[in-house]
């Protein structure tokens, strides 16, 4: 393929949702950040971390199916809905498969849709420096839309669309300014993100078992200097009694001696230490003064890199 995977541009969190005629709303789904990759040729599906995805999700391998382009990069986020709404727990499952069998069979038990909300390049171009407002458009003139393919669509009142959110206790809005150009590897308020609860990727750094199975974890994330710093106890969420098992078998040959966080957890009784090489997505209420998460739960575990936990002020 000669076409390189690029490393996506990011939305900034705010808690003011951005007004005017240049702004759009669309809601955050919450999944897996994917952009599609086709020469004419070959298709092939990377993350936002340039990691491929190309086994795993292979209902979207055929780009001709649902895209008229001869060569083209989407970006978008694959979602798999569960009564109605976007689980991130679900479509980590189908994330984590790694052979070709197993792929089918996760077809079956979990159906994706991919979200495409942008497209970077088209055929033969770079168009990354047009406005939003053009690649939209020409985003809907190549897609043809089917049952797990969608268009994001733009909201124009992003209060009204925020509100509508919290009513469906979904993720939350991303405002884009429909003026401004694609900044490939960047992160600034042309885009920016609300969300109705807040999450975070953190790093495990600890577990305790139960009846010989862990049955929660020590979660932390590093700091600008490289320190690990605890953030809470983490031991509710979507994980099954299957999931918890299989975590175990994982996380049994990373035990260590010495404590990797700076700080002292709160619960460091019967607390037995890892490599901190194993990296979750928690959900939670809000930051205690002490620094540790209220209300924290475990939506999935992820393969973000450690290295990349790291505390935003």
């Amino acid at each position: 393929m000669n076409i390189q995977p690029i490393i996506p541009f990011e939305p900034q969190s705010t808690e003011v949702i951005p007004e005017g005629d240049q702004w759009i709303a669309q809601v955050k789904w919450d999944g897996v950040r994917v952009l599609t990759y086709f020469d004419g040729k070959e298709t092939r599906l990377f993350n936002r971390k340039q990691n491929e995805r190309t086994l795993q999700y292979p209902e979207f391998v055929d780009v001709p199916r649902y895209c008229s382009a001869s060569s083209v990069i989407l970006d978008g986020e694959i979602i798999s809905l569960v009564e109605g709404k976007p689980s991130f727990h679900a479509v980590m499952k189908r994330d984590a498969v790694r052979s070709p069998e197993r792929v089918q069979r996760a077809r079956k038990i979990t159906a994706v849709t991919y979200m495409l909300f942008d497209i970077l390049y088209y055929n033969g171009e770079w168009i990354t420096d047009q406005p939003l407002s053009e690649r939209q458009e020409q985003l809907n003139r190549i897609i043809t839309p089917c049952d797990d393919v969608q268009l994001v669509e733009n909201f124009s009142d992003g209060n009204r669309l925020f509100q509508v959110i919290q009513a469906a206790h979904m993720e939350g809005i991303v405002c884009k300014d429909l003026t401004r150009p694609y900044r490939i590897k960047g992160k600034d308020r042309r885009w920016v993100k609300k969300k109705w609860y807040r999450d975070l990727i953190a790093v495990v750094g600890g577990v305790t078992f139960r009846s010989g199975w862990v049955n929660a974890i020590l979660a932390g994330v590093y700091d600008q200097k490289g320190q690990l710093w605890y953030i809470g106890h983490v031991g509710t969420g979507k994980l099954t009694e299957t999931e918890w098992k299989d975590f175990t078998e994982t996380v049994n040959p990373l035990i260590i001696d010495q404590r990797p966080f700076v700080n002292v957890p709160d619960r460091i009784r019967d607390a037995v230490w890892v490599k901190p090489q194993i990296t979750a997505k928690i959900q939670y209420a809000e930051w205690t003064q002490g620094r540790t998460l209220r209300q924290p739960s475990i939506q999935a575990f992820t393969d973000i890199p450690p290295e990349f936990c790291v505390f935003e002020p």
